[in-house]
C-alpha cells in the first residue's frame, strides 16, 4: 500500500475525513477517477463547508494548495 506523507494526511483531517493510510486509500478507491472536466471542489462528494474549504484554499494558492493539488492528481 502506498504511504502517504504527513501534509496528505493533514488535508485529510483539516477536511474532516478519516485519515489513515487505508482510510486515504479507499476514500481515493472510492471517488476515482474524477472526471477531467470537473474541478476538484465541484465534486458531488464534498460537503459544502469542505467544497468552499478546497475553492478558497487553490484561489488563494494557499500552503494547503499544493496538497491539495496532489489529491487532485491522485483522484484523476
Amino acid at each position: 500500500m502506498e504511504k502517504f506523507n504527513h501534509h496528505f494526511r493533514a488535508l485529510f483531517q483539516q477536511l474532516g475525513l478519516p485519515a489513515s493510510d487505508g482510510e486515504i486509500a479507499a476514500f481515493i478507491q472510492q471517488h476515482s477517477p474524477l472526471a477531467k472536466n470537473m474541478a476538484l471542489p465541484d465534486a458531488d462528494f464534498w460537503s459544502v463547508s469542505q467544497s468552499q474549504f478546497l475553492r478558497e484554499q487553490l484561489a488563494d494558492d494557499a500552503d494547503w494548495a499544493e496538497v491539495i493539488d496532489q489529491l487532485d492528481v491522485a483522484l484523476r
